[in-house]
């Protein structure tokens, strides 16, 4: 008869430790001399290589500063390049619905990018000057201003489209501070 054990890793709450029977996760270090950071940013070694150095964030940033990705090839090698590396990573371009893709810095998103396009403001400008540049635009293309026109009427719901969304997302904003 064959007699069945249990691990001692069964229900709650486990009997060994958390940390038990686990090995030693292995750390790269920065590959510029003298660091001892981990080196977490892979970098191209040449253009043409897979071979990668791993630099810690500092020195990924000093690297990338000089890195010039088409030196050494011509003007039609370098074009080639840059269409197949366009053509490969289109795709990304799909986590736009997401709006994964923002202002860059994170603090807007796509949509409230579009929306200061649309009032002709830059990406800092703060929300008086949203309400003041909509104020003056939205007072000549109002319809009680302008009756009858449609192109007018059309620019009105855009500016006010584009306003709400701001407005919107400085309510979030708001809501998220206090």
């Amino acid at each position: 008869m064959t007699r069945y054990t249990r691990s001692n890793d069964w229900g709650f709450p486990r009997w060994r430790g958390y940390g038990a029977g686990r090995d030693a996760a292995p750390l790269r270090l920065c590959d510029r001399h003298g660091c001892t950071d981990p080196g977490t940013c892979p970098a191209p070694k040449s253009p043409n290589s897979p071979d990668r150095w791993y630099f810690c964030t500092a020195h990924a940033a000093e690297y990338n500063a000089g890195w010039n990705y088409f030196e050494g090839l011509d003007k039609e090698e370098a074009a080639s390049r840059e269409r197949t590396e366009r053509s490969e990573s289109a795709g990304y371009a799909q986590t736009g619905w997401a709006e994964w893709g923002g202002s860059g810095d994170g603090s807007r998103s796509r949509d409230e990018m579009r929306a200061l396009e649309v009032l002709d403001l830059d990406a800092s400008a703060d929300f008086d000057a949203v309400r003041k540049a909509w104020r003056t635009r939205a007072k000549l293309v109002h319809p009680d201003v302008r009756p009858g026109d449609d192109a007018a009427a059309k620019e009105f719901q855009r500016l006010q489209i584009a306003y709400e969304v701001l407005r919107a997302a400085e309510e979030r904003r708001a809501w998220k501070g206090s």
